[in-house]
């Protein structure tokens, strides 16, 4: 009598342990390698239709604009500037759990794994084709993704020996050998090793291509333009040159990062153009070459994000070279009314600066250099808005390329329509940078020191309580302009014991910071920078 492979139903008998086993091992496999590969060619893909094209990307950026204002601010005081990239490892974990959820429970029902897939490759398309910088393309690489999810799955079912998709039904993996259509353990583990291999070539194949087509070769090309009118040297004394003290020009790579984007738009100097429109005479498209051609100013400016604590590094002093805004739109030859100018940026973000702050006469500008090289790609490059005296949200647009001259009436830009404040003039703020919360010191002099600003009124003064003694001035730095911050020192005869220190600054009105506290939302952090040191 021949022997044949028949499947195990557990219809009428529990299932054996090892069979159950054996059946979650390779329902998991099936989830995750059909998963991976899905995401490899969709990457792959996106190589071609562009970053912002990625079903992850784009997924991740719908979850951003959908996110609650607390439940972004509790991210960005949590994670700071790893918030992004937790963002997307959140996503993939549960794409990797609901994958192996899904694969098992396909073992017996194949419509699990398929339904998934679909939905994945839906909801991929939908978030790619909803970004404002995409088109109906960008469904694309979600869609070949999915295809390919379900081949991956359908061949790896195969090869576990599982009746095909669209069987009468649906069973158990098989008993070894020695049917054709039984479980084959080296058969399954090369069709797996397979699959692994086409996600993992399949995603760097597409991250290369995503490589080429970034800005990195056209900054690279380019060179700081001559300026017309350059700063004057940071003069002596501004850095205070105190150990743990922020150094009083900020390099690019420690200058704060906090924006919406889940990667760095990759914009090329040529192949942009700034469109000015909206509520103008003579509207303006302007090239690369033409923006850079046009007087250039050079300005020492501190920028700093609406999101920052009390005593937080959300604030970054650079030098800027840039085009004077303000000339640009007196050509434009604004319309009467006009009182909001909305900058875009390439990823369709935007923000609503009020047009007399930026007519008002200060060094508002269209940055194209950063701290003497071109904007660093994470920065804005090839061009950025710089207003100073403005939080970052209504005045700062990274990668930019468009300005529409239109009224508060008329539009909410991101933030605004999210519940942030329409105007928001940077508060007059300052920091201990040392020493830091929960230091043990020796007793003798200590320098307590850190920065304050005020930007467009400047810093007159700093002060510093210990305990709950008198307010004593600090030595300050040699004041820059009105718009940079300024370092500040008080040279303090510690002794033991618990101490608490606190600072506060008073701008260049006479204007006290406040002590009232208040959180970031809807228009910046007040309060006293206050720490707690032990002296021993």
């Amino acid at each position: 009598m021949r022997d044949t492979a028949r499947p195990i139903t557990p219809s009428t008998s529990a299932t054996p342990p090892a069979q159950a086993e054996r059946r979650i091992a390779v329902g998991a496999a099936l989830g995750i390698l059909s998963g991976a590969v899905a995401l490899g060619i969709a990457q792959l893909v996106a190589g071609v239709f562009g970053r912002a094209s990625s079903p992850i990307l784009a997924v991740g950026a719908m979850v951003v604009d959908a996110t609650p204002e607390w439940l972004k601010s509790f991210a960005i005081r949590t994670f700071g500037t790893a918030d992004k990239p937790v963002l997307l490892g959140g996503i993939g974990v549960i794409l990797a759990v609901a994958a192996v959820l899904l694969g098992i429970a396909s073992v017996r029902r194949p419509i699990y794994a398929i339904g998934g897939l679909v939905s994945f490759a839906l909801v991929g398309a939908v978030a790619a084709v909803s970004r404002p910088s995409n088109g109906p393309m960008a469904a694309m690489p979600s869609l070949a993704g999915g295809l390919a999810g379900i081949g991956t799955y359908i061949v790896l079912r195969r090869a576990a020996g599982l009746r095909p998709v669209g069987g009468r039904e649906a069973s158990e993996v098989q008993e070894p050998p020695p049917a054709p259509r039984g479980y084959d353990r080296r058969r399954f583990l090369w069709t797996a090793v397979a699959a692994a291999g086409v996600a993992l070539s399949a995603d760097r194949v597409g991250e290369w291509f995503l490589r080429r087509a970034d800005a990195s070769d056209s900054r690279a090309a380019l060179r700081v333009p001559d300026v017309l009118d350059p700063a004057a040297p940071v003069p002596d004394g501004a850095d205070l040159n105190v150990r743990g003290l922020e150094p009083f020009i900020t390099p690019n790579d420690r200058f704060y990062r906090v924006d919406t984007a889940l990667f760095v738009p990759s914009v090329l100097a040529q192949e942009w153009s700034l469109e000015v429109h909206g509520m103008v005479e003579e509207p303006l498209s302007l090239t690369y070459e033409q923006l850079v051609a046009r007087p250039l100013i050079e300005r020492d400016v501190t920028l700093t994000c609406v999101s920052n604590e009390v005593g937080g590094r959300y604030v970054g002093n650079a030098r800027w070279v840039g085009v004077p805004l303000a000339d640009l739109l007196s050509e434009a030859r604004i319309l009467p009314g006009a009182d909001q100018l909305v900058s875009r940026s390439a990823d369709g973000w935007t923000a609503g600066t009020p047009r007399s702050v930026v007519m008002d006469g200060r060094d508002a500008m269209l940055a194209v250099a950063m701290n003497g090289e071109p904007l660093p790609l994470e920065h804005g490059f090839p061009v950025r808005m710089i207003v100073p005296g403005l939080y970052g949200y209504v005045s700062a647009t990274k990668w930019l390329v468009e300005l529409e001259l239109t009224t508060f009436e008329a539009f909410d830009p991101y933030w605004v329509e999210r519940g942030w404040a329409e105007q928001a003039p940077i508060k007059t703020q300052s920091r201990i940078d040392t020493p830091s919360q929960s230091d043990r010191l020796r007793a003798g002099q200590v320098a307590i020191a850190g920065v304050a600003w005020a930007q467009h009124r400047g810093i007159e003064r700093v002060e510093v309580r210990i305990d709950e003694g008198p307010w004593l001035a600090a030595e300050l730095g040699t004041a820059d302009t009105e718009d940079t911050w300024r370092q500040w020192v008080l040279r303090w005869r510690a002794v033991p014991g618990p101490h608490k220190l606190a600072v506060r600054a008073i701008d260049g009105t006479g204007a006290i910071q406040t002590e009232e506290v208040a959180h970031p939302f809807p228009d910046g952090a007040t309060g006293y920078h206050t720490i707690e040191v032990d002296v021993a």
